[in-house]
């Protein structure tokens, strides 16, 4: 097969991958973030202590994780018809990415925002902030490099869970290397595939680490800093208006 037949199928399948992986991981966000939040709020010790709550939220998502991509697409496949009226094709495999990909990144959330410094959040209670604003103010901000690197995790992982899902008709880069790289014997077509999804990744992961690392660098004289010394002049001011 000539570069000129292969150049239109490879545009193909690479945008059918980008947007397979692209609106999983937007609803693997969305729906994780808030999911891993809740492990740490309702754990022992959590602002929102509820050990009934935190252990049945652990165990869905621990059997979410821990199921093999290629088992939770068969087994999605009647729920995936009924959203899209279909099983094949990139909109189908979008269903089974995204809910593989939401225990995947609820338990990166739970550990990043675990890594956040428990003084934060006593200085934000004694200044009278709610959980709410506790969430919103201090372990979503000072959390934000770690789940940078927790969602580039995640696509990473929705990249290669796509590339699965192209074996049984999901479309994408993984399906052209199965139906041209082996089934038409065709191995130049199967290492170019491959060489897409290794530049792919490796960009992302590039692009990843530098916006964790940028906000890291940022964060030394954000909110911690800030709340730390409001904290520590609390005690003068109090001092100050006991003199006069």
């Amino acid at each position: 097969m000539t570069w000129s037949e292969m150049r239109p199928l490879l545009e193909q399948a690479s945008w059918e991958t980008l947007i397979m992986v692209g609106w999983s991981t937007l609803i693997a966000v969305v729906a994780g973030l808030p999911l891993g939040v809740l492990l740490v709020l309702s754990d022992r010790g959590g602002l929102l202590q509820n050990v009934v709550v935190n252990k049945v939220v652990g165990q869905i998502v621990n059997i979410g994780r821990s199921m093999p991509f290629i088992i939770l697409m068969v087994a999605l496949m009647s729920f995936t018809r009924w959203v899209t009226g279909t099983t094949i094709g990139s909109e189908a495999a979008i269903v089974p990415l995204a809910i593989g990909g939401i225990p995947f990144f609820a338990r990166l959330v739970e550990t990043a925002v675990r890594e956040v410094d428990g003084g934060l959040v006593e200085a934000v209670q004694s200044m009278g902030g709610n959980t709410w604003t506790i969430v919103r103010k201090v372990l979503v901000p000072e959390a934000l490099p770690s789940l940078i690197a927790s969602t580039t995790t995640t696509i990473i992982a929705l990249i290669g869970y796509s590339a699965m899902a192209g074996t049984v008709g999901g479309g994408g880069l993984g399906d052209l290397a199965v139906r041209y790289g082996y089934q038409r014997f065709e191995p130049g077509f199967m290492w170019i595939t491959v060489a897409l999804l290794a530049v792919a990744i490796s960009l992302i992961q590039f692009a990843g680490d530098y916006a964790a690392r940028t906000l890291h660098r940022r964060g030394r004289g954000g909110a911690a800093p800030r709340l730390r010394l409001l904290r520590a002049k609390e005690p003068a001011a109090a001092d100050v208006s006991k003199v006069a």
